[in-house]
């Protein structure tokens, strides 16, 4: 279905060239547009300046992105540089982070491995507008918290901490959030063995729960046989069917 809009006002495309102009015109050279779907918006914005761009996000009478309906991390490890095959089935797996046809790349550049994804929403304008910031460093990735901008950034941040280990620079309460407290590591981080780093079963002769050293094997999580399935031929599926006639009776 198509967005349903005002009167007079710009729809599909359109909308979303008419938003890119006021905000680009309101905060300037301090964000750059990213690629992304015809209908969709992204910006990214420096570490420095996310603070100051969401603040003209929420408050600048003409945007108006009053609400952060999420925040996200994401790990930039081994994206593009994957030795994996994609078009047929190997021993290794299938990859899904190559661009087909291009140079293979050397992984991210410094203080691009780790960004922030946050999904503003204007309930007013109803507009929706995608805003990233890279973090400046690999090894310790921190950024300033949105928690005074936006309150409902709270619990998105304390999850982005606790899977991603990225760090929320004046979060009133930055803490674990779906792990256990106990938990070693951030399991969304593409260094992170999918087997995980400890196990945890319960030990009748101390008559409690222990953590122990992980003793299952790693394992690939990507599918590894894509196979063509000739039943969706469509020298098959566009075939005529013959049909012939009844004999008189």
């Amino acid at each position: 279905m198509s967005e349903p809009t005002a009167a007079g006002a710009p729809a599909g495309n359109d909308r979303v060239a008419a938003l890119a102009e006021l905000v680009e015109a309101t905060l300037g050279g301090r964000v750059r547009r990213l690629p992304s779907l015809a209908s969709e918006i992204a910006y990214e914005v420096s570490a420095e300046h996310l603070l100051d761009v969401a603040r003209q996000l929420r408050d600048a009478p003409e945007l108006k992105f009053e609400t952060c309906v999420d925040v996200c991390g994401v790990d930039y490890l081994d994206y593009g540089r994957s030795e994996w095959n994609t078009q047929r089935a190997t021993g290794t797996g299938f990859s899904r982070g190559v661009a087909r046809g291009a140079p293979r790349a050397e992984g991210p550049q410094p203080g691009r491995r780790f960004a922030v994804v946050y999904h503003l929403l204007s309930v007013s304008l109803n507009r929706r507008l995608r805003l990233k910031a890279y973090c400046a460093e690999d090894e310790f990735p921190v950024l300033d918290s949105v928690t005074g901008v936006w309150a409902s950034a709270d619990w998105f941040e304390r999850e982005t901490f606790d899977l991603f280990g990225i760090l929320f620079r004046g979060h009133p309460d930055l803490r674990r959030l779906l792990t256990d407290y106990g938990f070693v590591g951030h399991p969304f981080r593409k260094d992170f063995p999918l087997s995980g780093n400890v196990e945890v079963r319960y030990d009748p002769e101390k008559a409690r729960v222990v953590y122990e050293p992980v003793s299952i094997e790693p394992r690939i999580g990507v599918p590894k046989v894509i196979r063509h399935d000739n039943r969706y031929d469509p020298a098959l599926t566009n075939a005529p069917i013959n049909v012939q006639p009844k004999p008189n009776a």
